[in-house]
Parts: C-alpha cells; sequence; structure tokens
C-alpha cells in the first residue's frame, strides 16, 4: 500500500510503498477515505525537539481519519458486539494500556501509558490502518460527510474543552482560532452561552470565527479584553476561558478578565513553561482544569449527538486536497490562516 512516511530522523516526509498492515485477533483493519492533517503531524514532518525526542522512525504518520471496515480479526465480534465488515467508522488515537488504575476504573484519557496512533506506532496517513477493535468508533449517523467525519479526532478535543464546565448563559472567551478552538466555539455558541469572544491575530482564522457563531471575533494586537468587556457589556468578567492558542500572553490576559470564580479549561499546549500570577488565580478563585485528548467514548457520543441535533462545523474544513498532494496540503496547514486541512486517500 501506499503510506506518508517519516522515513528517517530529519525534516520530511515520503509518499511511498509499505507492507500493507495485518490485524491481528483483537485488531480491525480499516481502508482510508479521508485524513485530517494535525499540529502535531505538522511538528512530525518539521522534526522540531518534540518530534526527535517522542518519534521513531521509520513510522507511518496521521491518526486523523474515517474509514470503512476491510477486515476484523478473528475474535473481533464473537459476542455479537463490534465493529463489521463495511461500517464506516473513524478511531480513537490513544490506546492504553489496559492495566493501570486509571484505565482499570474506567478513566482510560487518563492513561499515562497510552500511546498514540501516528506517533507511537503507525498510523492513518495510508490506505490501510490497523488498530484494535476497541479503538474504533461506528458512525451512525446518516449522510454524515466524509470530510466531518474525518476529523471527530480535533473536534473531540474541542468538545472535551468545551464542555468541560456549564456554559448555558455564560459569557466566554475562546483564546486562539486554529481549527479546534473554531469548533470550540461553535459548541459553546450550539450550547447555549450568552457571549462567545473568540480572539486570534489571523483575519483570516477570525471570518472563520465569525461564520461558526462567534458574538466577537477580536484580534487583539489592536483591541484588548477591557474594550470587548465594554463592548457586550460585561461587568465583571468572563465566565468561562478555553485557551486552545498555548500563548502565554494569552493565558494570563485570560485570567486577567475572568469573573471571580471564573473557570478555565486549557488545551493549548506551551512550547515552553511561563509565568502565571497565582496570586490572581488564588484571590480570585480562578479554577484552571487541564485537558488532553477525549473521554474515552462519552465524548465521541457527545460529538454524535451535537451533529445530529443541527451542529456544523464544515465551515471550520477551509482545504481539501488528494493525498498525492500531501506537500501543498502541509504547506496550506502550516501557514496559519486555514482552518481544517483534509488530504483524500481515494485520489491517488
Amino acid at each position: 500500500m501506499r503510506a506518508l512516511v517519516k522515513e528517517q530522523a530529519g525534516p520530511g516526509l515520503a509518499l511511498v510503498e509499505v507492507p500493507d498492515p495485518v490485524p491481528g485477533p483483537n485488531d480491525v483493519l480499516v481502508r482510508v477515505l479521508r485524513t485530517g492533517i494535525c499540529g502535531t503531524d505538522l511538528h512530525i514532518q518539521a522534526w522540531d525537539d518534540w518530534a526527535a525526542r517522542t518519534v521513531t522512525a521509520p513510522l507511518v504518520v496521521g491518526h486523523e481519519f474515517v474509514g470503512e471496515v476491510a477486515a476484523v480479526g478473528s475474535a473481533v465480534g464473537v459476542d455479537g458486539g463490534g465493529p463489521a465488515v463495511g461500517d464506516l467508522v473513524g478511531g480513537e488515537g490513544h490506546i492504553v494500556c489496559g492495566t493501570c488504575r486509571n484505565c482499570m476504573a474506567g478513566r482510560r484519557h487518563l492513561c499515562d501509558r497510552s500511546k498514540g496512533i501516528g506517533v507511537h506506532r503507525d498510523g492513518a496517513f495510508a490506505e490501510y490502518l490497523v488498530l484494535p477493535a476497541s479503538n474504533v468508533w461506528v458512525h451512525r449517523i446518516t449522510g454524515l460527510d466524509l470530510d466531518v467525519a474525518a476529523i471527530f479526532d480535533p473536534f473531540g478535543n474541542a468538545v472535551h474543552t468545551a464542555l468541560k464546565f456549564p456554559v448555558l448563559g455564560e459569557d466566554v472567551l475562546v483564546a486562539g482560532a486554529g481549527p479546534i478552538g473554531l469548533m470550540a466555539a461553535a459548541v459553546v455558541a450550539h450550547a447555549g452561552a450568552r457571549n462567545v469572544v473568540v480572539t486570534d491575530v489571523s483575519p483570516q482564522r477570525l471570518d472563520l470565527a465569525r461564520k461558526v457563531g462567534a458574538t466577537l471575533a477580536v484580534d487583539v494586537r489592536t483591541t484588548s479584553l477591557a474594550d470587548v468587556q465594554r463592548t457586550i457589556g460585561l461587568k465583571e468578567g468572563f465566565d468561562v476561558g478555553l485557551e486552545m492558542s498555548g500563548q502565554p500572553a494569552a493565558l494570563q490576559d485570560m485570567i486577567a478578565n475572568m469573573v471571580a470564580g471564573g473557570r478555565i479549561a486549557m488545551l493549548g499546549l506551551p512550547a515552553a513553561p511561563f509565568a502565571v500570577d497565582f496570586g490572581r488565580v488564588v484571590t480570585r478563585m480562578i479554577t484552571l482544569q487541564g485537558i488532553y485528548g477525549r473521554e474515552m467514548f462519552e465524548t465521541w457520543y457527545e460529538m454524535t449527538v451535537l451533529l445530529e441535533r443541527g451542529l456544523d462545523i464544515s465551515p471550520v474544513i477551509t482545504d481539501r486536497f488528494s493525498a498525492a498532494d500531501f506537500e501543498r496540503a502541509f504547506d496550506t496547514a502550516r501557514g496559519g490562516g486555514s482552518g481544517k486541512v483534509i488530504l483524500d486517500w481515494t485520489r491517488l
């Protein structure tokens, strides 16, 4: 099969022929239809410090996908459940150990030993993918757009972050209008937030924020959050913050503009440690909650219900390429002005 591979340590990826993966007894073989490019994939392509520490080449990269079940292992479905040949599926990209305290308690998203597809084991940027049946999600939504189905992984990050705290009737600040920040803004608007303010420095992404339901999309280079509060009539600050950018200044500014007792969910991953005004966090009784990945599989149920109840995240998808045109697709994703970028693996 053809796959997008990190062949050796160093920058770059190559579309090459590799052996077809073979499913074990508890595995599922998926024919990949669409994939989404993630920031993680950009790190691996560039071979930055994180990638050099984390990834062992050669490796098939990628973890956002939708596909069709091509085969199942001999032990899959013996109890009458599980994915079947022909099912349209996505997959949870974190493969957990199953034996640690959190796994045994059903808190699999907190497994410290989880391994990522496309990071620690061969991933989804290929014509075929093998993953454990326990990680497969069968899509049951009639007529689900394949491009939307391909981004359930980052959509899950957005939903997990956006719904960590109640948002009905609340004033919500979203820092960072990257694809996940945009989806989070769409979720909280759909879930009944009173005001949804999205901040960024990219005019293109701020335009996308308006399309997904932001009350205000703010360029923080020219407008302060204090000015924003006056514009929308806030007297005490934002109730809920979603930090999606990983930028120190964004979190610092967010903390300074929260109501007493405000709650902040943090998904953005900083490149390096930075200072936080914990005096204000303590005296204003602000909650800081780190978010990583999705809750398995509660978030997947929530994503499905949101789409069934009319949430539209399709404006977040801005660019589509054949998998053969991956270099241009990666350049577009790295440019900073796009939303989600999709690779079509049926066009090679």
